[in-house]
């Protein structure tokens, strides 16, 4: 039997079949608000889009505890996995377009939980309620123009609302956001510079590669390249290279990886350049793919 959610949430703050919203974010936002006064934390569960237009046709809000990831799906190699946190939990939230009046209509609600509901005085640090707010982008921006390391930020101003609990966001929102921040700033800025620099390289020299990297909102993350020199270079002595990370001398401190070793009068020959936005396994495996696309699939011997 489930948890009923409690009597004392308002009728206008409660969602209900037929209701309807102007666009589906609004509806997201609703829910969200929605689930801060019961004391549960939502998710998106999936979402349709039209294939032509690409308008959401329908989307499913449910409770972070929806769902029961199967073992499969865990990394048996983790010494100490997370402990799961889903429980089928049914309660939810779906919207569908109505293609009469252009507005999102609540198709599905459920309300009961099959689990009990977090505390009020922790809600604000569920995942769907904590938010870096305006302000708090601001003091993060004017922290890392200063050059304050992300630790000593996040220290500095959990220390101004008396704890890390009073800040609404955790030390990884705290991260995240600067990565999506630099993301965006090479999209409109260091982007069109890069771009405008690697098509004069090319137009003068058809033998230059480089490549970028997207992340799931079209921006760049990561970027290399290999002029006609690197390329013969490692014809001939590609044989055994090393890939290093170890040069941060840039502004923002992104990380310069380049793929080098040794020609044989022994001095360093660099085959190719990356510069690192995202250190992620998927950016390794898409940089080590391009490498070996723009060096003719010739696989190192000894890769260091």
């Amino acid at each position: 039997m489930g948890i009923h959610v409690p009597s004392n949430v308002p009728m206008e703050s409660t969602p209900f079949k037929r209701m309807e919203f102007e666009i589906d974010e609004i509806a997201y936002d609703f829910y969200i608000e929605y689930g801060r006064k019961v004391s549960f934390s939502i998710r998106k569960e999936y979402e349709n889009k039209c294939k032509k237009t690409r308008v959401v046709t329908s989307t499913r809000f449910v409770c972070a505890k929806e769902g029961v990831r199967g073992k499969n799906k865990r990394d048996q190699n983790i010494k100490n996995p997370r402990a799961e946190i889903r429980c089928g939990c049914e309660a939810c939230l779906v919207i569908v377009l109505n293609r009469d009046s252009k507005k999102y209509v609540v198709n599905e609600f459920i309300a009961e939980h099959n689990h009990y509901l977090h505390l009020p005085s922790i809600v604000h640090m569920m995942p769907s309620q904590r938010k870096v707010t305006a302000t708090y982008a601001i003091e993060i921006d004017l922290a890392h123009e200063s050059r304050l390391r992300l630790k000593q930020s996040y220290e500095f101003l959990s220390k101004q609302v008396g704890g890390y609990d009073n800040l609404g966001f955790t030390k990884q929102d705290h991260k995240n956001y600067l990565r999506t921040k630099r993301q965006r700033d090479m999209e409109y800025g260091e982007a069109a510079s890069s771009g405008g620099y690697f098509s004069r390289q090319l137009k003068e020299n058809p033998s230059y590669y480089f490549a970028t990297q997207l992340h799931c909102e079209e921006l760049i993350t990561n970027i290399f390249w290999a002029n006609a020199i690197m390329i013969i270079d490692y014809i001939h002595f590609g044989d055994v290279i090393t890939f290093d990370t170890m040069y941060s001398t840039n502004r923002d401190v992104r990380p310069l990886g380049l793929f080098l070793d040794l020609n044989h009068h022994r001095e360093t020959v660099v085959f190719g350049g990356a510069l690192l936005y995202d250190e992620t396994i998927e950016f390794f495996v898409w940089l080590f793919e391009t490498f070996l696309e723009a060096m003719s699939e010739k696989k190192p011997i000894l890769f260091s």
